[in-house]
This record gives C-alpha cells, structure tokens and sequence, in this order.
C-alpha cells in the first residue's frame, strides 16, 4: 500500500470525524437534529457542563462545519449545517468502496 496525500476533502472529513468523536458534542448534535434549533443556553441546560465548556464545544462543531449559529441580541441560535451533513453522509459512504458490501459473508 502507498502513501496517499491527504486532500483537503480527506482532511474535512477527519476533522467533522474527529469533531463528533466527543461524546458531548455527538449529544449537541443529537439535540439540534430533533429541535432544529438552539440557543446556547437551551444547550447548557440539557447537559452537566458550564456554558463556556459548552461554548468551546459548539466552537468545535461550528469549525469543523457541522453547525452554523446567528446572534440574535445576547444570544446565539445553532443548527445544523445541512449542507455539511449532506457532504458528510456522501464521504462516509464512498469511504472503504472495498468494504461491508451487503451481502458479503464475514470470512
């Protein structure tokens, strides 16, 4: 097997992965795929951790592309980056091309 350069796509990838890999962030996303939307505070108040943990959290999310948030006077609204989950759901699926085939019986 031969190196292969990281493209900047591969690159996207492994940061909405590396993203979504913390078990906070995987439940804000959770949260915001049934409400559709937030404010940061309805956030913190559905889980154990201060509004700046919190805050650094959704950072994260909000840099790797999977939500995206509007100020509305004190307050910042998120949701999810539709385009992004688009994105990320078409590179997982085209990512082992040789792999899981349905059908295909555990050797």
């Amino acid at each position: 097997m031969s190196p292969q350069t990281i493209t900047p796509e591969k690159e996207r990838l492994v940061a909405m992965l590396k993203a979504l890999s913390n078990p906070i962030r995987f439940q804000i996303m959770e949260m915001l795929a049934e409400c559709q939307t937030c404010i940061t505070n309805d956030i913190v108040l559905q889980t154990p951790l201060a509004q700046a943990t919190i805050s650094q959290h959704l950072k994260v999310l909000r840099e790797a592309g999977l939500i995206q948030g509007t100020t509305s006077g004190p307050a910042t609204c998120y949701c999810i980056n539709d385009e992004s989950i688009h994105w990320l759901k078409e590179q997982i699926g085209q990512w082992l091309p040789d792999c899981c085939h349905q059908g295909k019986e555990h050797q």
